[in-house]
This record gives structure tokens, sequence and C-alpha cells, in this order.
């Protein structure tokens, strides 16, 4: 099935390469289904105290990044059924530094920031789930790049897996400054 199959590199824009190429073979739906629950096992038993860490000065905190993270897949959703329901129009990209300031998630709770980020991929989830196979090969151009919608959802999956790994190395895995 289509959205078995991995994205070609013409599918996406060569940027996510590494996001694309971090996601293992198989059903992407049940990868996205399945991978939230070890990313939200990470940081659930983090103090609010730890999660407002940074592993430098000047990078996002924890909680900056999880923020991210549900706001860069909200993107890349809708970009998703835009481009699954024949939608042509040319979708703007958007600059992910201004994003992160502006949601100030270091205000929030980490509980609630956790649960916004599984509700936003059990959306994510029924999104994919629900699309006719012939969806998952549309495309359209967003931030002046063609990407398809199988591209698209590997590019959610691993966009996760890409700051979990930055996470657990980085913040977790050294000494966290604030």
């Amino acid at each position: 099935m289509s959205y078995e199959q991995r994205p070609a590199d013409n599918e996406f824009a060569p940027f996510y390469k590494g996001y694309v190429a971090r996601v293992p073979e198989g059903d992407i739906i049940a990868i996205l289904a399945t991978q939230i629950e070890d990313t939200v096992m990470l940081f659930r038993e983090l103090s609010d105290e730890q999660a407002l860490r940074a592993y430098a000065p000047g990078k996002w905190t924890i909680k900056e990044v999880i923020g991210h993270m549900s706001d860069a897949e909200r993107i890349m959703s809708c970009r998703a059924l835009r481009f699954a329901r024949n939608d042509a129009t040319p979708l703007p990209g958007f600059d992910e530094n201004e994003y992160v300031p502006a949601a100030q998630s270091n205000q929030r709770p980490l509980p609630s920031l956790l649960a916004e980020l599984t509700a936003v991929r059990r959306a994510t989830v029924a999104l994919f789930a629900g699309l006719p196979l012939d969806a998952w090969t549309r495309s359209g151009a967003a931030n002046q790049n063609n990407v398809s919608v199988r591209a698209l959802a590997n590019i959610i999956a691993g966009h996760e897996l890409h700051h979990r790994s930055i996470v657990s190395e980085r913040y977790l895995g050294a000494p966290l400054t604030h």
C-alpha cells in the first residue's frame, strides 16, 4: 500500500531527508500511533523545574521543545490534509524561532504540554488513517517545495524522533543548564 512505502527523495525537500531517514520501515500509521508513547514516557518523569532547563544558553527548554513538536505537527498535518483533498494552493513556510517564544510553553505545566502533544498526535493518526489510498501520493507546494502526503506523514514521525534524540542526548545525557 502507498502509505507503507517510504517516500522517494523527490517527494520532499532535501532539508527533510534526515527526518525521513529516522523513520523505520513499515506502516507509518502504526508508527505514528505508537511512537508518541515513548516520547511522552521520556518527558513524563521530569519535574516542571527540569523541563525549564536548556542544554546550553540560547537553546530551547524542554517545555519549548515539546511545544514546538506540537506546533510543527499541526502545521505538517494541515499541509497533508490540504494536499490529500487536492488543494493546489501553495502554502507558506513557518519560522519555528518565532513560534516558540509566542507559544509561551515555559508558562504551562508539563502535564498540560504532554496532554496537548498526545491529543495532536491522536488527531494526526486519525487524519492519516482516514485517507483514501490514492491521497497518499498526492502532493502540493509548501514553503516553495513540493511535498507528498506520504512524505508529510514520515516527516512528522521523523521530526518527533529527531527531537526525542536531541533531548535524550543533550538535555538528559549531560548536565542541564537553565
